[in-house]
């Protein structure tokens, strides 16, 4: 895990006897930045600009010298918005004299956390070498709304599950000066809502996406190519056995893609492919070939339901698509095949300790195993889905609009989908009747009045076992009317004990009840998919650290600023057709001279994922119920036990529950437990406290 760590206007003899471990000083004085971890050399630039003006930038930037220098310069005037306008993805930390500014990214990706310390301020982009500088307890009210409410910032705040450690939030900038003084501002510009901007047009909207994702992509392949470390012989405690197996877990040099038939990585990887003069993979350590193929990895899972399954069908039509494009001369074709090994729940007793919990833990094995044999550069086609669907609220937003006719094709594919799944038995007319009705309530409901329906709705338990979508057996259309609402419990919600429900209401209710609650309005599709979208930042974040491969980096490029602004200025009544995101991906590749897609373009992979997750839940049954024996998050006062063994066992057997809630307590225990066991710190001092003391308030 790569993080850095600074701080302003902290006291100077605290300051001065401590410092960072394996640290790499970036500044000093009184304000001082180190970069902590394994990061390459071309990941890390400074720059100066005059005086005591210092800007440091940290991750893949597209950006030169000249145009950093001049953000900088316009930064320090107070155009925060200018440290996150370059290509590619990255952190930037700007110091003007004793003031320091430190952006978070449009989604979430790239976080930044801040602490009370020593009179000043501690930030950091890791939440838990903060939670080890100031002796943290473990914050299990925190944990309780991100279990009951993960994609609701009213219940989630700015907390972590760490006391008295704070996220900016995504959008925001995080200034400090000096005296201790600290706060948050918006760099992003708001939206008019009295008279807004005239909407970009189709096909200008399109061309936006197209640039930003092929800058996106360019901004990676201009970097420079690495490759793996040589095996350095003989290693204390080492035999030629285990540096055998080590080599074999390192990835190929240079830079490749995921490629899994989906229209997101399918773009990434052709995008990359076809940028001329760019060399894909590299072989060897020795010079790079201009030209060399770029190395696409498909994962095929062997244990996929019998023949003629929707499952199988769904997975073979993958296939057939992931072969089709890797058709390219370009691209060389690896597929990693794995049995039940490679299911989700399996060896959930190694990984390493992230930052904070995510579902995502569940499924590190599986992920890791087709990532170790990808590039050391690789790009994956995460956070697509999220930047370019509508989210079910802009329906509300339509009728906001006075735009009811572009309702007419969403509403129509959801009386489709549900005909054929769980709600078959209602008649035609009834599903977009029922549909339109859910979206005009949402747009005629105030926002606190929203907020307080959700905190009663956690006061009454039995209704997140019947409610729409929250159950797992609602389908497309239950999903959709679930999400139709300005906050609703998380999927997990309904396996939580009344007491941690009613916390978490309080906290809504408390939201609800303040004065500025009544001032936020307006546009809840805008609001929503804002929260969807930092959620599953947070969630990708915490991907990333789990499935780490040694020498390895992921790259995201969805989630890059840059992209999330072209993708925001798509208009709604595009977003909101079915179909919408391969159309503008397969829109994005014939602008960038790729006319040829396989049948079948932007199929879902939904079936075949269900299935092997349901697959994996009887396959480590056993271990799971091990597991909740005795679970951490019992001894906080979160769940009962005997009622989550017994969840786990019938989801295992077939019964339709929400396994993305399963998924968030397993999850959530196995980190528990990583960061009870936690030995050593993140810090060096003399006579420094005991890093475990973040597990305070959960007995072992």
């Amino acid at each position: 895990m790569r993080w850095l760590v600074g701080w302003c206007g902290a006291s100077a003899s605290a300051a001065r006897d401590i410092q960072p471990l394996g640290a790499m000083p970036l500044w000093d004085g009184p304000d001082p930045l180190w970069a902590v971890g394994d990061w390459r050399p071309d990941e890390i630039r400074t720059i100066h600009a005059d005086g005591d003006t210092l800007l440091a930038v940290f991750g893949y930037c597209g950006a030169d010298d000249a145009q950093l220098r001049r953000s900088l310069v316009s930064a320090r005037a107070g155009a925060l918005r200018q440290l996150t306008t370059w290509p590619g993805s990255y952190t930037a930390v700007a110091r003007f004299g004793r003031r320091t500014v430190i952006p978070t990214d449009l989604a979430g990706t790239r976080p930044v956390f801040h602490t009370a310390w020593a009179g000043g301020t501690a930030y950091a982009t890791a939440a838990l070498p903060l939670a080890d500088l100031t002796e943290a307890q473990l914050d299990v009210e925190h944990l309780a709304a991100l279990l009951a409410c993960p994609d609701a910032p009213e219940a989630i705040g700015t907390g972590t599950p760490y006391r008295g450690v704070h996220r900016v939030p995504p959008g925001h900038a995080l200034t400090l000066r000096e005296g201790g003084s600290r706060g948050t501002v918006d760099y992003e510009p708001a939206t008019p809502t009295v008279v807004a901007a005239p909407p970009v047009e189709r096909d200008e909207a399109v061309a936006g996406v197209r640039d930003a994702l092929v800058e996106a992509v360019r901004t990676r392949l201009a970097a420079p190519r690495h490759a793996p470390t040589r095996d350095p012989g003989p290693v204390p405690g080492l035999g030629p056995a285990d540096r055998r197996a080590a080599r074999s877990a390192d990835p190929a040099p240079g830079v490749g893609a995921d490629l899994s038939g989906g229209s997101a990585s399918a773009t990434l990887a052709l995008l990359a492919a076809g940028m001329p003069g760019m060399p894909g993979t590299v072989y060897g350590t020795g010079a790079t070939l201009a030209g060399e193929r770029l190395l696409a990895v498909t994962f095929n899972d062997l244990t996929a339901a019998g023949a003629g399954s929707p499952a199988a069908v769904a997975r073979a039509a993958e296939m057939e698509r992931a072969r089709a494009i890797a058709a390219s001369p370009r691209l060389h074709h690896l597929i990693v095949a794995a049995g039940e090994e490679a299911l989700p729940y399996a060896d959930l007793d190694s990984g390493p300790l992230t930052d904070e919990p995510g579902p995502a833990l569940v499924m590190a094995a599986r992920h890791r195993r087709r990532l170790a044999s990808g590039s050391a550069d690789h790009l994956i086609g995460n956070g697509a889905r999220q930047v370019l669907d509508a989210h079910p609220a802009r329906l509300a937003d339509l009728l906001l609009d006075r735009r009811r006719r572009h309702l007419l094709r969403p509403v129509t594919a959801l009386a489709r989908a549900s005909r054929g799944g769980g709600a078959g038995r209602r008649p035609a007319f009834v599903v977009p009747f029922t549909v339109y009705r859910a979206a005009r309530r949402l747009a005629r409901t105030p926002y606190p009045e929203g907020i307080s329906s959700a905190a009663l709705l956690l006061r009454q338990p039995t209704d997140l076992d019947t409610g729409h979508g929250l159950n797992g057996s609602g389908g497309a259309l239950g999903a959709s009317l679930a999400a139709l609402a300005w906050c609703r419990p998380g999927p997990a919600a309904r396996w939580l004990t009344g007491e941690a429900l009613a916390e978490v209401s309080i906290r809504l209710e408390a939201v609800a009840a303040r004065p500025r609650a009544t001032a936020v309005g307006g546009r809840p599709g805008e609001q929503r998919a804002r929260a969807a979208l930092a959620r599953h930042a947070a969630d990708h974040r915490v991907f990333e650290q789990a499935v780490e491969v040694r020498h390895q980096r992921l790259h995201a490029p969805f989630y890059d600023n840059q992209v999330v602004r072209a993708c925001q200025a798509l208009p709604e009544s595009l977003r909101v057709q079915p179909g919408a995101r391969a159309d503008v991906l397969g829109a994005v590749l014939k602008g960038a001279g790729v006319h040829e897609l396989p049948p079948g373009w932007g199929a879902t992979s939904h079936p075949s994922h269900t299935d092997a997750v349901r697959l994996g839940l009887r396959a480590n049954i056993g271990e799971l119920i091990d597991l909740f024996e005795a679970p951490l998050l019992a001894d906080a006062g979160l769940i009962e036990a005997r009622t989550v063994r017994k969840a786990l066992r019938s989801a295992a057997e077939g019964e339709p529950l929400p396994l993305d809630g399963l998924a968030e307590l397993v999850s959530t225990e196995i980190w528990l437990r990583r960061l009870l066991t936690r030995r050593g710190s993140c810090w060096t001092a003399e006579g420094h406290h005991d890093p475990r003391a973040v597990t305070s308030g959960v007995s072992p």
